[in-house]
């Protein structure tokens, strides 16, 4: 009766035993948990600033995963060892894998407090200074006004707020759709001399996508704002293009400290 208990104690703890002793030699072998915290941090924060559209635009002819993969290997570790790391969690400690997220979500709340502590508020007028029509599309409906080339005078000094929600077709043959609105200034002698707003290379995906453009300036007056969402000084025109521009804003941005 007595061996009979011990073999059936045998067949209940020792596979116990050794699986107890795998999943201590496997945890030898991944990314400890402070790291991984760390790098999980990092990644959900690249995920976010892939959603911008010039950020994605830099990764966009690369691998989709390539960013997350520069920074596990920024913190000294590679990717399958990442993949192990997860696997490992996520097979035999679950609830553990769950205490390392709720820590992540933790460092990014508190990233997100300190940020907006330290930035200064940010005030900017509602009126919307935008003279011209809110959309417009390209090519131009049939007998519709050539509405592409922006023309019109304004007259703050500091910065100015652009947005808008563009939307490039993959039909467009433009090889790289850049914004090529600017500030115009022309002096006493006839001189022009031009603040470009700053460089935003667009999506050309067929999807709408909001942009939102700041530029700061000191040009004397008379002050003009020229140009085109898309800018084709330099394109070629026998290259086909194919956009539409929505929900335009121009405001002035004021910051109180």
């Amino acid at each position: 009766m007595l061996i009979c208990i011990f073999l059936l104690a045998l067949t209940v703890f020792i596979p116990s035993s050794c699986t107890s002793r795998r999943d201590k030699a496997e945890h030898k072998n991944i990314i400890p948990e402070k790291d991984l915290i760390i790098i999980l941090t990092d990644i959900h924060l690249a995920d976010g600033l892939l959603r911008l559209p010039r950020i994605n635009y830099i990764y966009s002819s690369s691998d989709s995963i390539s960013p997350y993969i520069e920074i596990i290997e920024g913190h000294g570790y590679t990717k399958e060892l990442m993949d192990k790391t997860v696997r490992y969690y996520f097979i035999r400690r679950p609830k553990k894998l769950i205490r390392i997220y709720d820590k992540v979500l933790g460092n990014l709340s508190e990233i997100e407090a300190k940020v907006e502590k330290e930035i200064p508020e940010v005030i900017t007028k509602v009126e919307n200074i935008w003279p011209e029509k809110s959309s417009f599309c390209f090519p131009f409906p049939s007998g519709s006004p050539d509405t592409a080339w922006i023309d019109f005078p304004v007259s703050f000094f500091g910065t100015y707020n652009l947005q808008f929600t563009l939307t490039v077709y993959p039909d467009d043959e433009s090889v790289r759709p850049v914004c090529g609105i600017f500030l115009s200034s022309i002096d006493s002698t006839g001189t022009e001399k031009r603040i470009y707003f700053p460089t935003t290379v667009y999506l050309k995906d067929g999807r709408p996508h909001r942009y939102n453009i700041f530029i700061n300036h000191t040009l004397k007056a008379p002050l003009r704002i020229k140009g085109w969402f898309i800018d084709n000084e330099c394109a070629s025109p026998f290259l086909k293009a194919h956009f539409s521009v929505d929900d335009i804003t121009l405001s002035r941005r004021i910051i109180q400290r």
